[in-house]
């Protein structure tokens, strides 16, 4: 995990609680990361732009679990440029890497214990062409930047909804490009969707 830009991390808004059906609610990012991560596989992404409603069903995900993590941004400590991490829940922590691409991860678990899932690829619905495959591509393809880090997952901009119609076939295997972390690089935190209808829009090498 590479920097991301500092900011206030504000309260969980009140409508966090009480979401729309089909909505993920605040209790679902308390889950911890290595829970929610597979739990994310199969639900819909939403990223409104202006007048355009881009959605995706998430297919690959990757588990930071906090301090203890060394692939985690937090294994380090508190810093201005993890800040939402040790936030709410439910909120997007955004930061650049390569000096290329941003990531999109959300937060999740409690308040203070720093975690968060990576939303790795996603297979692209609606008709809509773009290339998901990869966590820098998404993030472009989603048109998210630095200024929709902290960014809430309870409003409008950005959220995550349930499928019930996609029944995912989750494969773990360990993360990709941390071999920094010691055994931590060998950990099976990366969550992957291997059904018919996703498989192909996984990043990486293809799990069977």
């Amino acid at each position: 995990m590479a920097r991301s830009t500092a900011m206030q991390v504000s309260e969980v808004p009140p409508q966090a609680k009480h979401m729309q059906p089909g909505r993920l609610g605040y209790s679902f990012y308390q889950h911890p990361a290595i829970e929610m991560a597979p739990l994310l596989l199969g639900k819909i992404l939403v990223r409104r732009v202006d007048s355009r409603v881009l959605r995706c069903r998430i297919v690959e995900t990757e588990a930071y679990i906090g301090i203890r993590d060394l692939a985690c941004h937090a294994a380090r400590g508190r810093t201005a440029r993890n800040e939402v991490m040790f936030g709410p829940a439910g909120r997007a922590y955004v930061y650049f890497i390569y000096g290329m691409y941003y990531m999109l991860n959300i937060v999740a678990g409690d308040v203070g214990d720093p975690q968060a899932v990576l939303i790795r690829a996603a297979a692209p619905l609606d008709g809509w062409k773009a290339n998901l495959s990869g966590p820098g591509r998404l993030a472009r393809e989603l048109m998210l930047n630095r200024g929709h880090n902290g960014l809430s997952l309870a409003g409008d901009e950005l959220f995550v909804q349930a499928d019930p119609g996609h029944r995912p076939k989750v494969r773990r295997t360990p993360r990709i490009g941390v071999d920094y972390a010691g055994h931590w690089a060998r950990r099976l935190l990366r969550f992957v969707d291997i059904h018919e209808a996703s498989r192909r829009y996984v990043s990486g090498a293809r799990v069977q």
